[in-house]
């Protein structure tokens, strides 16, 4: 029989285990070896679940890392233009691979609270998040930023681009009308098939856009 877990056990004992790990896993940087017990994380997300203290453990989950993505935005902000795209890269990179661990770490929350009760599920619901707090607040200056960036050889890598616009397609993909040209690089069949004319076209799509958005005080 398993011990009750009273909500004063869940604050004192099992949050804080579970704030932690999540914690480590949201800034490890790619490659890092966490020293996390995960099947312990494992078994303390499982009794809180059979415990009753879902609902509790997913909104503190989800306000953990809505604050953490609010204070990447806020050093985003603070980047530099010559660093933007490259921290943004980071910043999306690191936060996808943190949640190939969380994701799994709440799978019985997922399973018997996020899928049934809210007919949701954990890992949209987190990249959602994303593009709250970080994508949505960066994106218009970000655009001009990376049309610039594809007009000049060797600014960026063309990893970091391909990763950029990959990872914006997966967030929103009504993103690519702001820029089909680019898009349409690195997702195949986004647009119609183009004949040589319209590519002109598509190029002088491309430049309004750019003075549109400096003309709505979006600056280089």
């Amino acid at each position: 029989v398993m011990n009750v877990i009273t909500i004063e056990d869940y604050k004192s004992t099992y949050w804080p285990k579970l704030d932690s790990a999540i914690d480590q896993l949201l800034t490890q940087s790619p490659g890092d070896y966490i020293p996390i017990s995960y099947e312990q994380i494992y078994s303390c997300v499982y009794k809180c679940v059979c415990q009753q203290h879902s609902e509790q453990m997913y909104s503190d989950l989800i306000k953990k890392i809505t604050n953490h993505l609010e204070r990447v935005s806020k050093e985003l902000q603070a980047s530099p233009p010559e660093l933007y795209i490259e921290r943004f890269n980071v910043a999306l990179g690191q936060y996808m691979g943190a949640l190939q661990s969380i994701v799994p770490l709440f799978i019985y929350m997922n399973k018997f609270y996020i899928e049934t009760k809210l007919n949701r599920d954990l890992k949209d619901d987190l990249i959602k998040l994303f593009t709250e707090h970080v994508a949505e607040k960066h994106i218009y200056n970000l655009m001009p930023l990376l049309l610039e960036a594809q007009s000049t050889p060797f600014q960026i890598t063309p990893s970091t681009m391909a990763n950029i616009v990959k990872g914006l397609y997966t967030l929103r993909p009504e993103w690519v009308q702001m820029a089909p040209a680019l898009f349409s690089k690195f997702i195949p069949n986004i647009l119609p098939p183009a004949v040589e004319s319209e590519l002109q076209e598509y190029a002088a799509q491309d430049q309004k856009l750019q003075r549109e958005l400096m003309q709505n005080g979006f600056t280089r």
